[in-house]
């Protein structure tokens, strides 16, 4: 029998795939200068990740301890080398996808990103969609208030990362991109039912998603060309760090 968290987690799976899919239609938030309320999305997004992910990473180094027979300390450094892998991994795709638009300038075929970038950026976004999925129903703060955060902080990322995948490929995202990504994040749900991995692995997962999400929402916001605001996305982080806080203190007060 489904549990009551299985089908809130389901839920969630659900509302993570209905964001990709419906994205193209708040066309109106893609413009210059840049929408306060990705902006808004951004600021939220990286708050979850500095106040709720980070921390609860230090809940698994002693998984890693017990797992590879270090100490707490060696354990802790090895989790957040994962998250900076996260960063350096996206890191390395948003050069690689410049690099072939550059290309595809000096050829002479416009502002476009060569075909099998295409792929590549549809196939990462995808791997972290189902990991993303899969700690639904994996992660250290199951409570109503923790699961909460976790949506809204994803589903806002979401969109905004949705947003600069749409314009890097708008024909290919909407034609068949955006049912790839929204299929994987139900993949990961139900792999978070059938699968129990270590908690060795689990961290690790937090932990590279973790650094993933920071890349992909700082390198839509940074870019002067899109010319974007620094105080709605102040104020995301600041009303999601509230929230944080604020449910901390319920649940140790």
């Amino acid at each position: 029998m489904i549990s009551q968290v299985s089908i809130v987690t389901l839920l969630m799976a659900l509302a993570f795939a209905g964001t990709h899919i419906f994205i193209g239609r708040l066309d109106f938030l893609d413009r210059t200068p840049r929408n306060g309320w990705l902006s808004f999305a951004g600021g939220t997004a990286v708050a979850y990740v500095f106040l709720h992910i980070l921390p609860e990473l230090g809940g698994h180094r002693t998984a890693f301890a017990e797992a590879i027979s270090v100490g707490p300390e060696l354990a802790e450094t090895l989790v957040n080398s994962l998250a900076l892998l996260g960063l350096a991994v996206f890191y390395a795709l948003e050069r690689a996808i410049k690099i072939s638009r550059g290309r595809s300038r000096q050829m002479g075929e416009g502002d476009r990103i060569e075909s099998h970038m295409l792929w590549l950026h549809i196939g990462s976004f995808s791997l972290l969609n189902v990991m993303i999925g899969y700690l639904l129903s994996h992660r250290e703060d199951m409570s109503a208030g923790g699961l909460v955060l976790y949506f809204i902080a994803m589903a806002l990322h979401f969109a905004t990362a949705d947003f600069g995948m749409r314009r890097d490929h708008v024909k290919a995202y909407d034609a068949y991109g955006r049912w790839i990504i929204a299929g994987a994040v139900m993949l990961g749900w139900i792999m978070g039912m059938l699968i129990e991995l270590p908690g060795i692995a689990v961290g690790g997962l937090f932990a590279f998603v973790a650094g993933g999400v920071v890349l992909n929402v700082m390198k839509e916001e940074l870019p002067e060309d899109r010319q974007s605001r620094f105080w709605p996305f102040a104020a995301g982080a600041i009303i999601y760090s509230a929230l944080v806080i604020g449910e901390t203190m319920l649940v140790t007060g």
